[in-house]
């Protein structure tokens, strides 16, 4: 592998088409498209600046870098990506790719990041800022997130989650196939219109949550005292340890709270209409 060193990149696609390169301490200035259609590279202990450095490349290793605010849409269409210990300051990140790892990296500006990946593995990721991350993404696995991006994981398949912390709203919307570990989600409208939602011991806080949801599943789970209209129009087994204050018009199920303030069921229920709702004994 042919190394490079202590260089300075700028204009219009000065690495395109390189191949078994390994980059170090490099800095890509403004410009565009400075490492794109390459094969084989990686990349330690460097900075970018200039817009689409990463675009159309097969298998990457990038570890100790920064990305400034200007490298903007950095990193799509690239396949078998590792990265670690990185920080990023650019939005739109990590488009239409598969088998993308990332392990204790920092995205300080998550606008519409993480679109349309097939095959995410997160470790120790932290998210800040920013709409829609993981749009359209799917078999995903993640040990350990801090989220305070809006409207994250939105129409996901096959997702595994551990230990978040997610705070946000209208998140796991359209979702499919989610099971989340140890971890606290906190905002308003979660999960609605999702199928195949698992939660097991996790704490919950937001209004209006889990409703229009098929097949959904609670173990061991806690609600914040301020949580009401819980399960609207969803089909649900739960097993709620503590109290909730109100659960409204479920569809059909079983759930048991340690206590439950009150429960809503109006002229608007949907049928079967035949949820068991019970306190336990």
């Amino acid at each position: 592998m042919e190394l490079i060193r202590g260089k300075e990149f700028g204009g219009e696609r000065p690495l395109f088409a390189a191949h078994d390169l390994r980059l170090e301490e490099i800095t890509i200035v403004d410009g565009e498209s400075g490492i794109k259609q390459c094969q084989n590279m990686e990349c330690y202990d460097s900075k970018f600046y200039g817009k689409y450095p990463w675009w159309h490349v097969d298998g990457a290793k990038i570890e100790r870098c920064y990305f400034a605010p200007g490298s903007r849409s950095a990193i799509w269409y690239t396949n078998d990506l590792v990265m670690k210990d990185c920080t990023i300051d650019g939005p739109k990140f990590f488009r239409e790719m598969k088998n993308v790892e990332l392990e204790n990296v920092v995205i300080n500006d998550a606008d519409e990041t993480f679109w349309k990946v097939d095959g995410l593995k997160l470790k120790n990721v932290k998210l800040h800022e920013g709409t829609y991350p993981f749009m359209f993404s799917k078999n995903i696995y993640v040990d350990g997130l801090e989220s305070d991006a809006k409207y994250v994981f939105q129409y996901c398949e096959n997702v595994e989650i551990h230990n978040a912390k997610i705070i946000t709203k209208d998140s796991f919307w359209e979702c499919e196939n989610v099971t989340i570990y140890d971890s606290t989600l906190d905002g308003e409208y979660l999960a609605w219109h999702s199928k195949n939602v698992r939660l097991v011991n996790c704490h919950l806080a937001g209004e209006q949550l889990l409703c229009y949801a098929q097949n959904l599943v609670l173990e061991n789970c806690t609600f914040d005292a301020a949580c009401d209209r819980v399960f609207e129009y969803s089909t649900v087994e739960a097993d709620i340890k503590g109290h909730i204050e109100n659960i409204k018009n479920p569809t059909s199920g079983h759930i048991v709270a340690d206590s439950i303030g009150s429960i809503t069921i109006d002229e608007n229920v949907r049928e079967p209409n035949n949820c068991i709702i019970e306190t336990r004994k």
